[in-house]
């Protein structure tokens, strides 16, 4: 509890800066490209555009999903994905790639992956909204379910600033354990029900396992909201399981800013 109390503490004393730096972050990473901002809708978009085109006329598996058309169907579970794709790899690399705050001044390192998080937060609203827009444009205006999104957004940030606590700490004592972190992106993608219902697996214990998953649980989450128009409490095996994971992301994340914390200065 000590190490949960220093933490927060850091995060309260160094909130102005946490902000300050989220907002250099997003700054830093479209400066020096003609297009800038245009980059965190580019990308997105071909991404997705690539993908419709794959299933709906490669494969022919781009009929409608419980009666909305397949794009948005696809758009719904990607949105999330971008940003929480972002944070696997680059939460992980956070301490590694802002080591000047470490080594050449008093920084607390705990926030580190907060702000690197806040920034990729801050494009995953902007694309929302472009999100939001394309429903309308189709037709299907925001309703009541909407009002459960913030819950889903919250859960994906609180959880994947700890998965970044964690990795980021892991990381920039082992460059092995950031190479593996990004191994793995793709494999999570494909595991994680974002091209496919995780909810249509016959097989129970392989459903119950996926389910573990917070990439599957927040992508079906907003999914749920866009699309399925379920709501979260109606689901409450699904949110137990995200809850459970929660918390033991949390505690290997406390475990292991107190086993680091001094090593990282010198190693870095």
């Amino acid at each position: 509890m000590s190490t949960v109390r220093e933490i927060l503490k850091e995060h309260i004393e160094w909130r102005h800066q946490v902000f300050k730096l989220a907002k250099a972050d997003i700054v830093k990473t479209y400066s020096g490209a003609a297009l800038g901002w245009a980059w965190a809708i580019i990308k997105p978009t071909i991404t997705i555009l690539v993908f419709w085109f794959a299933f709906s006329i490669g494969l022919r598996m781009g009929g409608k999903v419980a009666g909305f058309p397949y794009i948005l169907w696809l758009i719904a579970g990607m949105v999330p994905w971008f940003y929480m794709s972002e944070m696997i790899t680059q939460g992980a690399g956070a301490i590694r790639k802002y080591r000047y705050l470490v080594t050449k001044m008093k920084f607390p390192v705990s926030t580190i992956p907060t702000f690197v998080s806040f920034s990729k937060f801050t494009v995953h609203l902007f694309l929302l909204g472009i999100t939001l827009v394309i429903f309308a444009l189709f037709g299907y205006l925001p309703d009541l379910y909407l009002l459960q999104l913030p819950f889903y957004m919250l859960a994906m940030l609180m959880f994947f600033i700890e998965w970044s606590l964690f990795s980021a700490m892991l990381s920039s004592v082992s460059q092995d354990f950031l190479n593996l972190v990004k191994s793995i992106v793709t494999p999570i993608f494909w595991l994680s029900g974002i091209m496919w219902d995780v909810h249509k697996i016959d097989i129970g214990w392989l459903k119950t396992l996926l389910m573990f998953n917070p990439v599957t649980y927040v992508s079906t989450g907003y999914r749920n909201t866009f699309i399925y128009k379920i709501w979260f409490w109606e689901q409450p095996r699904s949110l137990l399981y995200f809850c459970i994971i929660f918390l033991i992301m949390t505690i290997a994340a406390v475990w292991s800013y107190r086993k680091l914390i001094k090593e990282i200065p010198d190693v870095l």
